[in-house]
């Protein structure tokens, strides 16, 4: 017997929080990156650190508020919490291999494919990985086709995101592709939410795990908390804000070799120290 599935079981209130989360989540996690281009390579794996974590809590954020509003009507849905906890250390781990190459090796070329696949790969795999953990009076089904659309969306937005991060065009960018980035996340989950079908049992009973409301909610404390603190490091980060760098580029100009420029002192000698000796001892010329 098939099962009737509703993802709006609170109406829009799911989906369009579910998408701020993965807009914060994705906002904090491409500043972070864009940040790690701008600093020295002491400072660079700190920031990417950071913004992989970022991302990969936003995005199983965005995914668990969406499942809140996920139901079966003819069976309660249960999560499992190992199989959970896995999903969110699965979208940081991804993520962050992702995010790593692309801010070692710049956002171009084989390296944010790379990056982006990786990222990608690791968004689809927390979404399914999620959804394995659900305990119900059924079987879950897939479509292959619609599942394989998903994880297409899920790499192309992930490709695309790194691509604006390494553009380093400053926070109105970084906003706008946070954005878009939050669009595809969550048009990735309903897709592979409409991917799936649940064949019920015959009989009844009460499925293994937790309720959503014991489980889900506690657990997405953790997470919510560490955006918001990784929100205020980009806030009282002036550099975070501005998108330049705190070093300053040589001047280089055909012609002229590249020098360390030096502070003035308010004195503007006319001549070279050496120069200017060797003019005062220089005998006058015959004409």
């Amino acid at each position: 017997m098939q099962g009737t599935v509703d993802g709006f079981s609170y109406g829009l209130v799911t989906p369009v929080v579910a998408y701020l989360m993965a807009c914060l989540g994705g906002a904090l996690g491409l500043r972070c990156t864009t940040r790690s281009m701008l600093v020295s390579q002491s400072w660079r794996a700190g920031w990417l650190a950071l913004g992989a974590a970022a991302m990969g809590s936003g995005i199983w954020t965005m995914h668990f508020v969406a499942m809140m509003g996920f139901t079966v009507t003819q069976t309660p849905i249960h999560y499992d919490k190992a199989t959970t906890f896995a999903s969110l250390a699965v979208a940081i781990v991804m993520v962050g291999v992702g995010v790593f190459i692309v801010g070692y090796r710049g956002a171009t070329g084989v390296a944010l494919f790379t990056g982006g696949t990786l990222t990608g790969l690791g968004i689809a795999s927390m979404h399914y990985l999620g959804m394995a953990g659900m305990r119900l009076n059924g079987v879950l089904q897939y479509d292959t086709l619609t599942v394989a659309a998903s994880v297409v969306i899920a790499v192309v937005a992930a490709t695309a995101a790194l691509w604006a991060a390494g553009q380093i065009r400053g926070f109105l960018w970084s906003v706008g592709a946070s954005l878009v980035m939050g669009l595809a996340v969550t048009g990735m989950h309903y897709t592979g939410m409409a991917a799936l079908s649940v064949h019920l049992h015959g009989m009844g009973g009460t499925p293994a795990g937790e309720t959503p409301a014991a489980l889900l909610a506690p657990m997405m404390i953790g997470p919510l908390v560490f955006l918001c603190l990784a929100g205020v490091v980009v806030m009282f980060d002036p550099l975070m804000v501005m998108g330049r760098p705190d070093w300053a580029p040589a001047e280089r100009k055909p012609g002229v070799p590249a020098h360390p420029r030096v502070a003035h002192t308010g004195r503007h000698p006319s001549v070279h120290p050496r120069r200017g000796a060797a003019q005062r001892f220089r005998a006058p010329q015959n004409r």
